[in-house]
C-alpha cells in the first residue's frame, strides 16, 4: 500500500463552528423515501437498537426503518411488522444467515448499531456477510452504504482489511477503536490518545486517502470527520452532544439519514449531521 504524501498547507482541513454545509442539513424530502436497516442486539441487550430505530422513524421521512434482531429475542418483544428475527447462536447473538446478507444487499442504508456482544461466531457471521457482499459485487451495481458504530467496530476490527474495501463504509468510532482498525491493517502511522489534535488530523487525512471510508471520531474536544483526505472538525461545545452522548447512537442515525438524502457527498453530509436538529 502506498503511503499518502502529506499536504503541508493543511488546505484539506475545515473547521466548523457554524454550519459549513447548511443546505445539506435541510435537503430532506417532503415525501417519505428510502429505507434504513438497523442491525444489532443480543439476548441480554437490545433496547438501544430499538431506541435508535424509533429515533429514525420519528425524526426523518423514511419510507421504512427495519430492525434485525437475533431470534433469541423473539419471546421478549411483541410481533411488529418492522422487526425481522434472524438465526442466533446458542449464546443469543447473530449467527450466519441468508437474512443478514440480504439485509446488507437490499437496504438503502445499513446501520450496525451495536449491542452485539463479544461473540466470535457473531463476528464471523457479520464479517462473512459483509465481505461476501464486497467480493461478489458487480461494478454496475454500487454497494449500499454501511455504517458501523459502538461495539460493532470492536467486533469487526480484526476484519478491517476486508471491510475497508467497502467503497461506502462509515465508521463512527472512538480513538481506541480506531487504533484497533489501524493495527489490523498494519497502518504505519498510529493515532494516540496523548497526541495533540494536529497529528491526529494529519493521520486521518492520510489514512482516508488510502482507504475509501468516512471516519467520525472524537479527540481533544473536537468531533473529527475524514473522507478522501478531507477533514472537518467541530468543537463539541458548539453541538448538543457531550463526550458520552456522542456514542448513544443518535448521531450515527443522523449521519445515516443525511447521507441517504445526500448520496455521494459523505464528508459534507456527515459534517452537516453534527449540527443537525
Amino acid at each position: 500500500m502506498a503511503f499518502a504524501k502529506l499536504d503541508n498547507n493543511l488546505s484539506y482541513w475545515q473547521k466548523q463552528v457554524k454550519p459549513l454545509f447548511p443546505d445539506l442539513a435541510w435537503n430532506i424530502p417532503e415525501q417519505k423515501t428510502g429505507q434504513i436497516t438497523v442491525i444489532g442486539g443480543n439476548s441480554q441487550s437490545f433496547h438501544s437498537v430499538i431506541r435508535l430505530a424509533e429515533f429514525l422513524d420519528h425524526n426523518f421521512p423514511l419510507r421504512e426503518v427495519s430492525i434485525f434482531l437475533p431470534d433469541a429475542l423473539r419471546g421478549q418483544l411483541p410481533p411488529l411488522p418492522n422487526i425481522t428475527f434472524t438465526p442466533s447462536t446458542e449464546s443469543g447473538s447473530f449467527a450466519k444467515s441468508f437474512d443478514l446478507r440480504q439485509a446488507l444487499k437490499t437496504s438503502d442504508f445499513t446501520l450496525l448499531a451495536g449491542d452485539l456482544s463479544k461473540n466470535s461466531a457473531t463476528a464471523i457471521a457479520l464479517s462473512d456477510a459483509i465481505t461476501s457482499l464486497i467480493s461478489n459485487n458487480q461494478d454496475d451495481t454500487p454497494l449500499k452504504p454501511l455504517l458501523l458504530t459502538r461495539d460493532s467496530v470492536d467486533l469487526l476490527a480484526e476484519s478491517a482489511a476486508e471491510l475497508l474495501k467497502h467503497p461506502r463504509l462509515f465508521l463512527v468510532a472512538s480513538m481506541a477503536q480506531l487504533q484497533k482498525v489501524f493495527r489490523a491493517v498494519y497502518y504505519p502511522r498510529m493515532i494516540m490518545l496523548s497526541q495533540p489534535l494536529l497529528p491526529v488530523v494529519e493521520t486521518l487525512h492520510k489514512f482516508t486517502l488510502s482507504y475509501p471510508a468516512t471516519i467520525v471520531t472524537f479527540h481533544q474536544n473536537q468531533i473529527i470527520i475524514a473522507n478522501s483526505g478531507d477533514v472537518t472538525t467541530t468543537p463539541i461545545e458548539s453541538t448538543r452532544y457531550t463526550p458520552l452522548s456522542l456514542w448513544s447512537g443518535q448521531l450515527a442515525g443522523k449521519i445515516a439519514a443525511l447521507n441517504l438524502y445526500n448520496p455521494n457527498q459523505p464528508l459534507k453530509a456527515t459534517t452537516a449531521a453534527i449540527l443537525f436538529g
